[in-house]
C-alpha cells in the first residue's frame, strides 16, 4: 500500500498520533459531540491507536477507554487523557464480549474504524466491509448502555442503504459522515447512531 504524504497524513505526525484516521474522528466529533467527558468509549478495530488516544483525551482522566485489534497495539495515553486498556482479539468470537465485559459490562460510545483486507474486488470488498460493520451493530446491541452513541466506518456500496436503515432501527438518530480527511477518491463513509434505543 503506498503512503500519501498529504496535509492530514503530516499532520498526524506533527501532533505524535499513529495515522491520520485520527481526524476522522476528530471532525465528527467536534460537529455531533457524540464523546462526553468522563464517558467509557468502546474502540473495535484500534490498531495502530489514533482513535483510541484521542478519544482517551476527550474523556479525561474520569473516562475509560477499551481498545480491540488483532494485532497488538502500543501506545501510552496522552497527557490528561484516559486509562486505555488494550484487548488483543477477534470482534468475531464471543470470547471478545467476554474479554470486554471483564472491564466493564456496558459502554457509553462504540467507535469501529475497522476494514476488510481489500481485494481491488468493489463488490466483494464491500460485502466484507458489511460483514465487519453489521457485527459491530450487533456488539453495540450487547455492550452499549441506553442513549448510547455509536460510530463506524463504512464502504459504500448495494447494501449500504440497508445498514443504514438496520443503524435507524436501534438509534435514534442517524447521520452520513463524510469527513474532509477522507481521501476524495475513498468509498469510506461513517456511520453516525446516536441514542441507542437499548435492549
Amino acid at each position: 500500500m503506498r503512503t500519501v504524504k498529504d496535509f492530514y497524513y503530516k499532520k498526524a505526525k506533527k501532533e505524535k498520533y499513529p495515522a491520520r484516521s485520527v481526524y476522522k474522528l476528530e471532525e465528527a466529533l467536534n460537529k455531533y459531540k457524540f464523546i462526553k467527558r468522563g464517558d467509557s468509549v468502546l474502540d473495535l478495530g484500534c490498531c495502530p491507536g489514533s482513535w483510541s488516544l484521542y478519544a482517551s483525551e476527550v474523556v479525561g482522566e474520569k473516562g475509560i477507554v477499551v481498545g480491540v485489534d488483532l494485532q497488538e497495539v502500543v501506545a501510552s495515553p496522552r497527557a490528561g487523557g484516559s486509562e486505555i486498556i488494550w484487548i488483543r482479539e477477534s470482534i468475531m468470537k464471543p470470547e471478545m464480549v467476554e474479554a470486554v465485559r471483564k472491564i466493564r459490562p456496558a459502554f457509553r460510545v462504540l467507535i469501529a474504524d475497522l476494514a476488510p483486507r481489500t481485494t481491488g474486488n468493489r463488490w466483494a470488498d464491500h460485502q466484507q466491509s458489511m460483514v465487519l460493520v453489521r457485527q459491530t451493530l450487533a456488539l453495540a446491541a450487547e455492550l452499549l448502555l441506553p442513549n448510547g452513541n455509536y460510530y463506524c466506518k463504512a464502504f459504500q456500496g448495494e447494501d449500504y442503504p440497508e445498514f443504514v436503515k438496520e443503524v435507524g432501527e436501534q438509534f435514534q438518530k442517524v447521520k452520513t459522515v463524510k469527513p474532509k480527511s477522507s481521501r476524495v477518491e475513498s468509498r469510506e463513509v461513517f456511520v453516525l447512531g446516536m441514542g441507542f434505543r437499548g435492549k
